[in-house]
């Protein structure tokens, strides 16, 4: 008892100052007058943008929070929430615009928690990807009758049905040999998926997203990949076939963050089905293709888990609030999780970025790149791994990084010319070792290690 006191005065200390949230259902113009209203009141750290149209023409709106918005700051992590891509799964979508207006208003209050937040993150907020859907759900109700009304986009579209099937390519690769990170897609894919999948698709890789959570309704649970089975079942199987990825321990790490601050998902019990600790994985619940989170995972530098969070698809209004309450800590620890493992930079000895280089860690089998300016993040759990930074035309080099559980550690590589290109016709003796590079390794979430960032308070 004395534990559950200590962690609520805790929770009081930290949200003293709670934003005044209003706990109702927002249609579409009332989510974009949120979503603006957020913008006037925190202009300085927030910025809306779309990231495409619906079938039926409506806006995608996306909400970032940073104290640069629209610049990505070096060694800044990029961190993404999506909501009601389920058109009828609408507990998402409230969450996420009650979440704005927390944060700006925590922001205002000068919660030292969020403004840390903000200062150290890049944050995205799309409420809504399926807005068509949820039109046709809300025009029923939350005591619709059909339980998939609104479910599908405009289209009849199941959108987490709809990303390209990477999975396949994957298990094959793993197996014979291959990529086993930023696979391809096939040249006619932008034909093959619905305008809302062909937006996110073009956001995802337009920034450097390492972190991200989707939001959907239905179950309580903390969702992570792989989503997709190697033998690929319908969800009225009750066959049970886990399918993990080389980062498995890791995303059930992921998972029980959100679950344990969750106010009942860790409990296990919810909705009639039991998943111990609140986790699961996706395939060992039921096996689902051309899903979002893998495709996140395999298609690009982000880690993406599934959040269930309502047994009710469409919450009513009255339990809007109960809901808020029992996710808001949890949104805020799942979204500090993107300040862990290692970053840093990968620089040529002029300085110059390297966007093609490649980081691997020793033991696990998926790779990640920089970004455009140079900038990479490898979510890690604590421990020591062995990481080694590859580029074309350049000598590879490995540094031994010790992780702690708080704070990434900065890991900058600084590659020189392989000389094999520099002098093509000169051949290098047998048993002649790579010359070293300086590697920095030390724990810092700072952009620049000389140089520490002025703080960006409210105006």
């Amino acid at each position: 008892m004395s534990d559950l006191l200590s962690v609520f005065l805790r929770l009081l200390l930290l949200f003293k100052l709670v934003a005044p949230v209003t706990f109702r259902h927002h249609r579409y113009d009332d989510l974009v007058r949120t979503l603006y209203k957020v913008r006037n009141q925190c202009p300085d750290v927030t910025r809306v943008y779309s990231i495409g149209r619906s079938v039926r023409g409506r806006q995608l709106y996306v909400l970032e929070f940073s104290d640069y918005p629209g610049t990505h700051e070096p060694l800044e992590p990029e961190f993404k929430y999506v909501g009601n891509m389920h058109g009828n799964e609408v507990l998402g979508r409230e969450l996420l615009l009650q979440l704005a207006e927390f944060l700006c208003e925590e922001f205002r209050n000068q919660n030292p928690r969020i403004l840390r937040l903000i200062h150290d993150t890049r944050i995205h907020i799309l409420p809504s990807m399926n807005p068509d859907g949820y039109e046709v759900a809300a025009a029923q109700g939350p005591y619709m009758s059909g339980y998939l009304v609104g479910r599908n986009n405009a289209n009849g579209v199941d959108l987490n049905r709809n990303f390209p099937d990477l999975n396949t390519y994957f298990y094959y690769n793993e197996k014979y040999g291959g990529p086993n990170h930023h696979l391809p897609l096939p040249d006619n894919w932008k034909s093959q998926v619905e305008p809302e999948t062909r937006a996110v698709i073009q956001w995802i890789r337009s920034f450097n997203f390492v972190l991200s959570a989707n939001l959907h309704g239905g179950a309580v649970v903390a969702n992570y990949p792989y989503d997709k089975s190697l033998e690929h079942r319908s969800r009225s199987s009750h066959h049970s076939s886990n399918s993990p990825t080389p980062d498995d321990k890791l995303f059930q790490k992921l998972a029980k963050v959100y679950s344990y601050a969750h106010g009942w998902m860790y409990q296990g019990w919810n909705c009639g089905d039991y998943f111990p600790d609140g986790i699961t994985n996706g395939a060992s619940w039921y096996s689902l293709s051309k899903g979002m989170q893998d495709f996140n995972y395999l298609h690009t530098n982000c880690f993406e888990i599934t959040l269930e969070l309502s047994c009710n698809k469409f919450p009513r209004q009255e339990e809007l609030q109960r809901e808020w309450l029992g996710n808001r800590e949890a949104l805020i620890q799942f979204l500090e999780q993107v300040h862990q493992g290692i970053k840093g930079m990968v620089l040529d000895e002029n300085y110059n970025n390297l966007t093609g280089a490649v980081i691997s860690v020793s033991g696990i089998n998926h790779d990640v790149t920089p970004g455009e300016q140079g900038d990479y993040f490898r979510l890690l759990l604590p421990g020591t791994y062995t990481v080694t930074a590859t580029a074309p035309g350049f000598d590879p080099q490995t540094v031994s990084v010790t992780v702690g559980p708080a704070e990434p550690t900065l890991v900058n590589f600084y590659l020189k010319k392989s000389k094999a290109q520099v002098y093509p016709m000169r051949r290098t003796p047998s048993g002649e070792q790579a010359a070293r590079v300086k590697v920095l390794s030390r724990p810092s979430r700072k952009k620049d290690p000389g140089m520490k960032k002025p703080h960006r308070g409210p105006a």
